[in-house]
């Protein structure tokens, strides 16, 4: 059926392409090296005997940071020529999809791999082009990412494609249950499928991938690790924020509305007695204005982290800038987790609020990570809030039981410690696949 989703390609993406490239120019960013996604990559060098390519995409930021490990271990296997007979060299290619991605792939991992780029567009003459000035001989695909053209054009070419951290969301499972042929489109082309849980690993057997071609590896997320604030930055950045002495709730990678919810939850919490103050961190920086108006409206005394330091305390500040959540996140003592609650659907990962050992809440639409959300639930981590009113009801009641938020960190860490391990499991798996190769 790829000549049905050539054929219907363009005119879909003619139709979509204003709102596309309104969010590319309201987010940013976009402009440098447009013209990858078209396939324009710059030529790489000539490949070095005995060296392989890979071809890694990470769509976004998440992914980018999460596979900072399974890097580090491929480029030490090349260093030293571990993993397949006779020793060889193994270089990176990485792509991603989004300018911020973009961005902390330059920041993190440009001198270490052999370039880095913009995911092309999956049409056929683009990803043709792509891979022709690529020519990985091995390509891993992250999370949810399974293009079709982009695997018929590594099926052509006899190159392996390995979905790493592999993860099938309510939605996209419904989707292809009801399509078989779209199924067959976007997974027949893997080489392998390492889910990144056991109810991922069980929707892959359900839409008809050969067990062989499966290894739960768990997923690499869990592995995170983060580097703590020192005890002179952690006071020197509570003080550039503009927080008051109390606790901080955080909401994180919040999408429209929720932040308006986590206004009154803290609005709440503050009537009940909490001395708190609120940090927001939308998951889209270019929301900053209209996160600011909202607070106008409010009538809260307010700071923007893309301004610099604050002037002085304020009750809510805002962290509009990009790569900063993590280091952000070891400030609260509460943490709220996006794109889960009112009109919001799929939700954004709790994994890093759960390895820094933070009690965690969020709302009933995390399909995206539905095991791990129930995971959380199930030990003690998180708690799952209906609507508005029971997050300001749950903030309220955690911030005033410090005894309660201490269980849930303890038990955010016990399951992020339990879970560790998908990183070598994964790394193992792709030096079987460099074996193969020869």
């Amino acid at each position: 059926m790829l000549w049905l989703y050539r054929i219907l390609f363009l005119p879909v993406m003619v139709v979509l392409a204003p709102r596309y490239l309104w969010r590319m120019r309201k987010r940013g960013g976009y402009g440098a090296k447009f013209a990858q996604r078209f396939g324009g990559h710059e030529e790489l060098p000539a490949k070095k005997p005995g060296v392989r390519r890979i071809w890694l995409q990470a769509v976004s930021v998440g992914e980018m940071l999460a596979i900072g490990p399974v890097l580090e271990a491929l480029q030490r296997d090349g260093q030293r020529g571990e993993g397949t007979p006779p020793p060889h060299g193994v270089e990176i290619y990485l792509t991603t999809t989004t300018s911020t991605g973009y961005r902390v792939a330059q920041e993190r991992y440009a001198g270490s791999v052999a370039g880095v780029g913009y995911f092309p567009i999956d049409w056929w003459w683009f990803s043709r082009r792509a891979w022709k000035r690529i020519e990985p001989d091995l390509v891993i695909l992250t999370e949810g990412e399974r293009w079709p053209e982009h695997l018929h054009q590594a099926n052509v070419r006899g190159v392996p494609v390995i979905a790493i951290n592999a993860r099938m969301s309510d939605r996209t499972i419904r989707r292809l249950k009801r399509f078989p042929f779209a199924a067959r489109a976007v997974l027949g082309g893997l080489t392998r499928v390492l889910p990144g849980s056991a109810r991922d690993e069980k929707r892959f057997r359900e839409l008809g991938v050969a067990a062989e071609r499966l290894t739960m590896t768990g997923n690499i997320k869990l592995d995170v690790r983060i580097a703590p604030l020192a005890d002179g930055e952690w006071t020197r950045l509570r003080r550039e924020l503009g927080f008051r002495d109390g606790l901080i709730v955080l909401g994180s990678s919040t999408w429209p509305g929720e932040e308006a919810a986590l206004i009154e939850a803290w609005r709440a919490a503050k009537a009940a007695g909490a001395a708190a103050s609120l940090l927001l961190v939308p998951r889209h920086a270019e929301r900053r204005g209209e996160i600011e108006r909202l607070l106008q409206a409010a009538k809260v005394t307010f700071h923007l982290r893309s301004r610099g330091a604050a002037d002085g305390p304020v009750d809510v500040t805002v962290g509009d800038t990009t790569g900063e959540l993590r280091k952000l996140t070891q400030l609260a003592d509460l943490v709220f987790v996006g794109k889960s609650l009112l009109r919001n659907e799929g939700g954004q990962t709790p994994v890093e609020a759960a390895a820094l050992r933070k009690p965690i809440l969020f709302g009933p639409a995390m399909s995206n990570f539905r095991a791990i959300a129930d995971e959380l639930l199930a030990c003690g981590a998180a708690i799952e809030v209906a609507d508005a009113a029971a997050l300001s009801e749950r903030v309220a009641e955690l911030l005033g039981d410090a005894v309660k938020r201490e269980a849930m960190a303890a038990a955010a860490e016990n399951w992020q410690r339990e879970n560790a391990g998908a990183v070598e499991r994964t790394v193992a798996v792709i030096r079987e696949e460099l074996a193969r190769l020869g």
